[in-house]
């Protein structure tokens, strides 16, 4: 592994935060860069918690995919330093080869963190999705604080119950910190966007699905849905699962339904300010919601499914509210978003869910988790 660095101790006050400077590590994820254009929401989370946090005046240091933004200047996440023995792929139980090296990766971070000679830093903050930074938390001198960005699965849940009342856990939203609250208790720190760079747009007569193109967001619902309402939509956004894609959404596309393909931060903005309306379709209880963030931060307000955060996120009417994966419904919350005033779902953004709000709450955790303050 790349030898950690740290900045200076803290020593001023930080401009505009919550407290004096700190000494952040941030783990990030191994399976893709911090890089526009971003795989998904935790990566584009990441990389705007680091660059933010910097601008603050605090020391972060990151470790991440290898590939990640230079601005960054990230220590890489050593993904491909461990290939099983023939031996060893041979048993019928292996897990994937993809699985065990990042498993390598995150445990050579934690031990390599481990053989340092004091602590080099505040806090460490866990934003992996992996279980080895929670499961070994207590072998590093500084405090982790885990931020939780999906509901409970078995790896994460696991190694939460190894964790000790020092642990700090973090939810997206409420919504997430109620879908853990039988292994544990995490306070809420909304996700964000920079409100400044998703500027107020004039609309369009396009709605707009923007995400990951996977089962699991329902992007073909999306199609359905507008179709139905009589509103054509764009999407925008990875495809990483081809098969899924090939067989429900492609045979879907026409004019009224373009798949625009994975575009850049700036082109994404462009048409999300310039789009009616955006859909959000997810099949799962979604954890927060940041492209529906990033929508009302345009101007555009959201028709959803009331899944996971959404109902918290879609309030003070900045959007309208369908029954999870029901076409016809999602239909009518199209047709009512699309009238809904676009000022007024600009506002609820900046006041919420602006990158300001969300770095002034995690600076507050941190500073709690350096001073062995225990979660109520």
């Amino acid at each position: 592994m790349t030898a950690v660095v740290a900045g200076p101790p803290p020593t001023s006050t930080v401009g505009g935060g919550a407290g004096p400077r700190m000494r952040v590590a941030v783990i990030g994820p191994a399976r893709f860069p911090l890089v526009e254009p971003f795989a998904g929401g935790l990566e584009a989370h990441t990389h705007a918690l680091v660059l933010g946090l910097r601008r603050r005046g605090h020391a972060v240091t990151v470790f991440a995919a290898p590939g990640s933004d230079p601005r960054l200047a990230a220590v890489d996440l050593a993904v491909d330093t461990f290939t099983s023995s023939t031996a060893a792929r041979a048993d019928v139980g292996a897990p994937p080869e993809r699985w065990m090296r990042e498993h390598h990766a995150y445990l050579d971070l934690m031990l390599g963190l481990r053989r340092r000679t004091g602590r080099r830093f505040d806090v460490v903050h866990d934003n992996s999705l992996h279980h080895l930074p929670i499961a070994m938390a207590d072998v590093l001198d500084e405090p982790v604080v885990t931020t939780l960005h999906t509901p409970p699965v078995p790896w994460l849940e696991s190694a939460a119950a190894l964790a000790s009342e020092r642990h700090r856990f973090v939810a997206v939203s409420s919504a997430t910190a109620r879908s853990w609250r039988h292994a544990l208790r995490a306070e809420v720190v909304p996700n964000a966007v920079d409100t400044d760079a998703w500027y107020a747009g004039p609309g369009g007569r396009r709605a707009l699905w923007s995400g990951r193109l996977v089962p699991e967001k329902a992007p073909h619902e999306a199609v359905l849905a507008a179709r139905a309402a009589g509103v054509a939509i764009d999407l925008a956004g990875p495809v990483l699962d081809r098969a899924y894609f090939e067989q429900q959404v492609r045979p879907l596309l026409a004019e009224d339904a373009r798949y625009l393909g994975h575009l850049g931060r700036a082109a994404l903005r462009h048409v999300a300010a310039h789009s009616c309306v955006a859909v959000v379709t997810p099949a799962w209880e979604e954890p927060f919601g940041l492209v529906a963030i990033e929508a009302l931060s345009s101007g555009t307000p959201v028709a959803a499914y009331a899944r996971g955060a959404l109902p918290e996120i879609l309030t003070d009417g900045v959007g309208a509210l369908a029954d999870p994966g029901d076409v016809a419904s999602l239909a009518r919350a199209i047709r009512t978003a699309a009238r809904l005033d676009r000022g007024a779902a600009r506002e609820h953004a900046v006041r919420h869910y602006s990158h300001d709000v969300m770095l002034t709450a995690y600076e507050r955790v941190y500073a709690r988790a350096d001073q062995g303050d225990l979660v109520a």
